[in-house]
């Protein structure tokens, strides 16, 4: 058995790493792990449709943008017919490798950029050595380029190893939007996965080190409030107006006030905020980009109950109207023990590694946690991996970078994972 070099993934990180898309846009992402599938010869590939729910997608983006990106993978050379099947946003694949009788292994890595332009600084790496993003509005500013370097690292090593069971690894798409983990988990491939990993790169954790169960994971709800009111001349006729703005800023200061609560940890941010067009118009429409987090799917259900009267009443207090639309919901998870005995124990035999930590907190949110409810609720067992990578900028900013070495361990501690997690059940 053989596991893939590190030049092998570290050009398939480098290549994820120049061309980021955005969540439901990852067009040439995806037809590029499709092609990486193909030369695998894995036992089966799917793409697309065949990978999420439609009815359950969240946050994709509108046709024009959509087709603004597709038309960017097909000018980067990505293969036409792949592309094809991914039209209107269906993106993300799924590969599966026949090991002969035994349990599914399930694998989750994300696949999505971030819409933000990456640093030229001489001493930012990519900018230096030329695989710096080509999308000058898109970077891979969290690892999931090095993510999918990962999974498809895994799925060369099982495959052409010693491996009794089932191989899944799920690509998924739209994790930054907090979009594509509930259609994936929907989708019912992972109805017949008995264990379940799933992996981060980072998290401030340095290279070498590995966490074997990731806790601590913030349920998340993101929203966006439109504000309506009625415009009107601001000197000459102020009281025939209906200030947006007014309604958008009382909510925005009385989000703020919403009492925290005492079981656990609660969040809430106004994240982006905006309206009105001219200093002597009444503005007649405003908006917030928000969310909420909870300690407990429960916890963020409060502060995301809350966060709805404050809103409606704000608007109601400056008689606008407001429309409110969710924009993304991640609950929480746990990983299993028994899935994280497995993980420190082949952890501490894998070179590379200096240290395992058994638990350590997300202190985010990470839609991962569908997947891994989804296998649980239906019996099996799950945990969520952390590996570090030593990154110079902080996680979504212009200067993240990882640690390539950090890719062997990877695919080293969760190649032979999934063969101890197929060999001895537990």
């Amino acid at each position: 058995m053989s596991q893939p070099s590190r030049d092998r993934l570290v050009e398939l990180r480098r290549a994820f790493h120049r061309r980021p898309e955005p969540a439901w846009r990852e067009f040439w992402t995806t037809a590029r792990v499709v092609e990486e599938l193909r030369a695998l010869d894995v036992d089966e590939i799917r793409v697309g449709p065949e990978v999420v729910d439609a009815d359950e997608r969240i946050a994709v983006p509108d046709d024009a943008e959509l087709d603004r990106w597709f038309q960017r993978a097909l000018d980067a050379g990505a293969d036409p017919e792949i592309l094809e099947r991914l039209r209107g946003g269906y993106t993300g694949a799924m590969a599966t490798v026949e090991g002969g009788d035994g349990p599914t292994v399930g694998l989750r890595v994300d696949i999505d950029g971030l819409p933000r332009e990456e640093s030229t600084a001489e001493d930012h790496v990519p900018a230096r050595e030329g695989f710096r993003s080509e999308n000058d509005d898109a970077m891979h500013a969290c690892g999931h380029d090095a993510h999918a370097a990962i999974g498809l690292g895994v799925l060369e090593a099982v495959a052409d190893g010693d491996f009794a069971g089932t191989l899944k690894v799920f690509f998924q798409p739209a994790e930054e939007a907090i979009g594509g983990g509930k259609p994936m988990a929907e989708s019912g491939l992972l109805d017949d996965v008995d264990y379940l990993l799933a992996v981060h790169v980072g998290l401030d954790h340095p290279t070498g080190e590995v966490v074997a169960g990731i806790e601590g994971f913030l349920a998340v709800h993101q929203f966006r409030a439109d504000f309506s009111g009625e415009s009107a001349h601001a000197g000459a006729r102020p009281s025939e107006g209906r200030n947006a703005v007014q309604a958008m800023a009382a909510a925005v200061q009385n989000l703020s006030a919403i009492p925290r609560h005492e079981d656990g940890k609660t969040r809430v941010n106004a994240g982006e905020v905006g309206g009105g067009s001219a200093t002597n118009v009444v503005p007649e429409e405003a908006y917030i980009e928000g969310e909420v987090r909870g300690e407990t799917t429960e916890l963020m259900r409060y502060m995301r109950d809350r966060a709805r009267s404050v809103v409606e009443g704000a608007a109601a207090m400056h008689e606008c109207d407001v429309e409110l639309v969710s924009q993304g919901e991640a609950p929480g998870a746990e990983s299993d023990d028994a899935v994280v005995d497995v993980v420190e124990a082949v952890a501490g035999l894998t070179d590379g590694v200096d240290s395992v930590v058994r638990n350590a907190d997300l202190g985010g949110s990470e839609d991962a946690t569908f997947l891994m409810r989804r296998v649980q609720e239906n019996g099996g067992k799950a945990a969520y991996v952390g590996i570090g990578t030593d990154h110079p900028g902080g996680h979504h900013t212009a200067t993240f970078d990882v640690d390539e070495d950090s890719l062997v361990v990877g695919v080293d501690v969760l190649t032979e994972t999934v063969r101890a997690l197929a060999r001895d059940r537990p």
